[in-house]
C-alpha cells in the first residue's frame, strides 16, 4: 500500500520490542523508511539529533525519561519535525501535556488503525 507521502525517514522510540517491531512493519508497509530505533529517551533523544529523522513515533512510558520529557528536548532541537506520541496511557490532561512538550499528535496503542493518517496529517501540516 502506497501513500502520498514519501521518502519519509521515521525514528521509532519505544521500550517494547514487539512494539518496535509492529511500527517498523507499518512504516514499511507504506514505503516509508525506519531510519532508527531507541529503546528508551535518552536513546531517542541522541539519534534525533544524529539521524534527523522526518517524523518521530514515542512512547510515553519508558525506564528512563518518560515521552513527554523526551519530546521537549527533542523539539527544543528543532521544533521543525512532528512527533507522534503512541501510548497505551491515556489520561486526562495527557493531550494537552503533549502540546505543551512540542508533540503534535496522541495516538492510543488501542488505535493503531489510526496511526497512518496521524503521519500523514503530521507531515502535510509540519510542510506547509
Amino acid at each position: 500500500m502506497s501513500s502520498f507521502v514519501t521518502d519519509l525517514r521515521i525514528l521509532i522510540v519505544d521500550d517494547s520490542d514487539t512494539t518496535r517491531r509492529i511500527l517498523g512493519t507499518i512504516v514499511r508497509s507504506h514505503d516509508w523508511v525506519v531510519c532508527g530505533e531507541a529503546e528508551d529517551g535518552w536513546s531517542g533523544v541522541k539519534k534525533f539529533k544524529e539521524l534527523k529523522p522526518d517524523l518521530v513515533l514515542l512512547d510515553l512510558s519508558m525506564p528512563d525519561i518518560n515521552g513527554l520529557e523526551a519530546a521537549r528536548m527533542m523539539s527544543g532541537s528543532d521544533p521543525t519535525v512532528p512527533i507522534i506520541l503512541f501510548t497505551a496511557v491515556v489520561a486526562d490532561g495527557l493531550e494537552d501535556a503533549a502540546r505543551n512538550a512540542g508533540i503534535c499528535a496522541v495516538v492510543p496503542k488501542t488505535q493503531s488503525w489510526n496511526l497512518v493518517k496521524t503521519i500523514e496529517t503530521a507531515v502535510t501540516k509540519s510542510s506547509q
